[in-house]
């Protein structure tokens, strides 16, 4: 009985360790698909697993999210963007201050996540942020003709504006930064675009089919 159980954990971590996606040297195995999918999944309904279109759709949807990290992660190491230690000791300290004590670590329970890979996925998060707000964020211009236009598409006429310098000034910003993160989107999607043919994105078809039940 020993020995079977053994052998069925090392068939278990062989098959958990092949990778489903690679980019360059980088890859995400079958155990990272299966982590991060477990926290995404939070954010469905609890039928999901009996819903086989929607579970499909949902892992569609992660492979896509996670090709899109390997490529960003890959242009990382191009530019030479790196994180640094205290970086992530901030962003840690910030989202467990969201929490009171004890609840942060209870809900990683509860999902089956551990510690370590929550925080690898948040490094993941936090450089991705870096390189997309080099590559993206940081080359958005505004131009007055853009703003006004975007005033004459979405305000003029739909909301009443008084002659409050303040109120002015308010909906001159909002119309900034609606109009800065539409243009940064459509940013991003093309800057995506791009990677996707610099870079090739090498799925393991035979592990995929088998995480979709095919």
């Amino acid at each position: 009985m020993i020995l079977f159980l053994f052998s069925c954990t090392d068939t278990a971590l062989r098959f958990d360790d092949v990778y489903l996606i690679r980019v360059s040297e980088r890859i995400v195995t079958v155990s990272d698909f299966n982590q991060a999918f477990e926290i995404a999944k939070s954010a469905y309904p609890h039928s999901l697993p009996q819903n086989p279109d929607l579970l499909r759709e949902a892992q569609i949807r992660m492979l896509d999210q996670l090709i899109e990290e390997l490529l960003v992660l890959q242009r990382a190491t191009e530019l030479q963007i790196e994180l640094t230690e205290s970086e992530v000791a901030r962003a840690i300290a910030a989202i467990k201050a969201d929490y009171p004590e004890g609840v942060f670590e209870q809900m990683l329970l509860e999902y089956a996540v551990s510690y370590s890979f929550w925080v690898k996925r948040l490094k993941i998060r936090l450089l991705m942020e870096k390189v997309v707000e080099r590559e993206v964020h940081q080359k958005i211009t505004l131009t007055p003709e853009e703003i006004a236009k975007f005033y004459k598409e979405n305000y003029e006429g739909k909301y009443p504006v008084s002659d409050q310098d303040a109120e002015i000034t308010d909906i001159n910003k909002l119309i900034v930064k609606q109009l800065r993160r539409q243009k940064a989107e459509e940013a991003y999607r093309l800057w995506i675009k791009n990677l996707k043919g610099k870079y090739t994105v090498d799925i393991n078809q035979s592990q995929w089919k088998r995480l979709n039940g095919l």
